[in-house]
């Protein structure tokens, strides 16, 4: 692959739908912190957020805020896309592992195609909505 990228900062988003449960995650992101759900019986980790454990079926979940730091365990480069992200093409997709064992899936931009490695470190960087809140996304953390 070349050094060639293509961030998808530019792409105008609107904001996801936002639900009860999940308005603590979305209000955490307007200043730039990372907060995902723990499971207190099963002592774990979930993302994205849901109104019930998916480990004990629970509704005893906190928030908790984490770095944001972790590692690509895999990734894949789009080519190809419908609008809006048509013209955006290519751009990075990864599955990161947190530092604090969950998984999440967002862009991995401010990375050319032929550095992005598995097993790489990355930290959080955060895409502006129109409502205020940040879509989460990664970038090297060197």
């Amino acid at each position: 692959m070349s050094e060639q990228m293509n961030d998808t900062l530019g792409v105008k988003r609107q904001p996801p739908p936002h639900f009860s449960f999940s308005e603590p995650y979305w209000e955490a992101t307007r200043e730039g912190r990372l907060v995902i759900q723990y499971c207190r019986k099963s002592g774990q980790y979930q993302f994205y957020p849901r109104p019930v454990s998916v480990f004990t079926g629970s509704r005893d979940l906190e928030w908790r805020e984490v770095s944001g730091r972790g590692v690509v365990f895999t990734y894949t480069v789009a080519n190809m896309a419908r609008p809006p992200f048509a013209g955006h093409t290519p751009f990075l997709v990864a599955a990161i592992t947190l530092d604090e064992g969950v998984n999440v899936i967002g862009n991995l931009i401010n990375c050319p195609l032929d550095k992005a490695a598995i097993g790489m470190r990355v930290r959080k960087t955060w895409a502006p909505l129109p409502d205020g809140t940040n879509l989460l996304m990664f970038e090297p953390d060197e």
